[in-house]
Parts: C-alpha cells; sequence; structure tokens
C-alpha cells in the first residue's frame, strides 16, 4: 500500500490505499518510516497519494487500538525533516489528521484545488504529536494552528495558499509534473551542493 520508485536520484513515494482515502496503518507507517530512513541518499523525494483524497489520516480502528499515540508518527517526521535533499508533499486531494505530520516535515507543499486541511485530533480525544504544531505554526502562525487543532476548522486549498501552508496549488493534471519541475534542479546538482544549500535555509 505504500509504492515507491526511484529514479536518477528522485524517490517518489505514494500512499496507495484509495478505496480506504489513503488511511495509513501502523504497517503503512512503518514502511514509510523505512523509506525516509533508507532516503538520506536521494537528490530528491515526492509523497503524494493515489486518488482523491491524500490521507484521511490514521485509521480508525488502529488509532483506537494505539496507533494515534504510536512514536511511528513522529520517527517519520522526523526522518523526513532531516533528510539532506529537497521535499516535497503533492497534494493528490485532502490532508487530514495524523497524516499532517508527515507533509508539514517536508520541505515544500502544493495541493489541487479542492483538496481540504483539518486535523481533528481534540475532537477524537488525542493530542496532536509533538512537533506538529511547531512546524505549523512555524507556517502560518499560532493563531491559524489554532484555528485548525483547537477551532476544528477545515481549510480549502485556497485559504491553505493565502496562510502559507502550502506553496501552490495546481491544476490535478499539472500536480506531478509541477512536483518533478521543483526538484529538477536538485536531482541535477551537485548533492554535497544541494545539501550545503539546504543546510542554510532556516
Amino acid at each position: 500500500m505504500i509504492d515507491l520508485v526511484q529514479e536518477d536520484g528522485l524517490w517518489t513515494v505514494t500512499l496507495n490505499n484509495p478505496d480506504k482515502a489513503n488511511a495509513l496503518t501502523a504497517s503503512m507507517l512503518n514502511e514509510l518510516v523505512r523509506i525516509a530512513e533508507d532516503a538520506t541518499e536521494a537528490r530528491a523525494l515526492i509523497l503524494t497519494g493515489a486518488g482523491r483524497v491524500f490521507s484521511a489520516g490514521a485509521d480508525l480502528d488502529e488509532a483506537r487500538a494505539g496507533l494515534a499515540t504510536s512514536d511511528l508518527w513522529e520517527r517519520l517526521s522526523a526522518a523526513i525533516a532531516a533528510l539532506p535533499c529537497l521535499t516535497v508533499a503533492a497534494l493528490n486531494g485532502t490532508l487530514a489528521g495524523g497524516a499532517n505530520g508527515m507533509v508539514l516535515a517536508c520541505d515544500l507543499r502544493i495541493a489541487v484545488p479542492t483538496a481540504k486541511f483539518f486535523y481533528p485530533v481534540m475532537k477524537l480525544g488525542f493530542l496532536p504529536q509533538p512537533s506538529d504544531p511547531k512546524r505549523m505554526a512555524a507556517l502560518i502562525g499560532p493563531a491559524r494552528t489554532r484555528l485548525i487543532l483547537m477551532a476544528g476548522q477545515k481549510i480549502t486549498a485556497d485559504e491553505a495558499y493565502a496562510f502559507g501552508l502550502v506553496d501552490r496549488v495546481v491544476a490535478p493534471e499539472m500536480l506531478m509534473p509541477t512536483a518533478r519541475d521543483l526538484v529538477a534542479d536538485s536531482v541535477a546538482a551537485d548533492p554535497a551542493i544541494a545539501a550545503g544549500i539546504a543546510g542554510l535555509c532556516p
């Protein structure tokens, strides 16, 4: 349910369980963690989903059974954030719940116009993963972070762009071409130079 394509230094990771809105199971999270921790030699990484939803977050049955408080979420976002290469989340649709963590950890985020963004952990009786509010607040500020996490608001792609949560909103047919265009220079660059520039960026 996690597809990985490696081509000329570009790693493309696809959540591929569209019949269940790419809801994340422990098995899927373990595979994502393994890929992210192994991607230190990648020149760029694109994270996307199959179907019309990027991810509905945690599989609810597994969340109630303990997945919601698993350390796998933090391991995944930390591994993505630590990568020396350029990372892009190409959001093919709505982003919900714990799936926010891996997306917030990416360097860039692009989305289709129909995507919506929400993180209803409070309503479900869970805390967000510790790094998620910090990364979200760094992008959109504390008030808008509370709008999503505490007021439970579902925001549109256009609002997400205005907030700074996503960097571009693109037509569905342009999502992956745009993502590949964004990473093209990094894929072609000397990896040491690309990593050096990444280290200089805040």
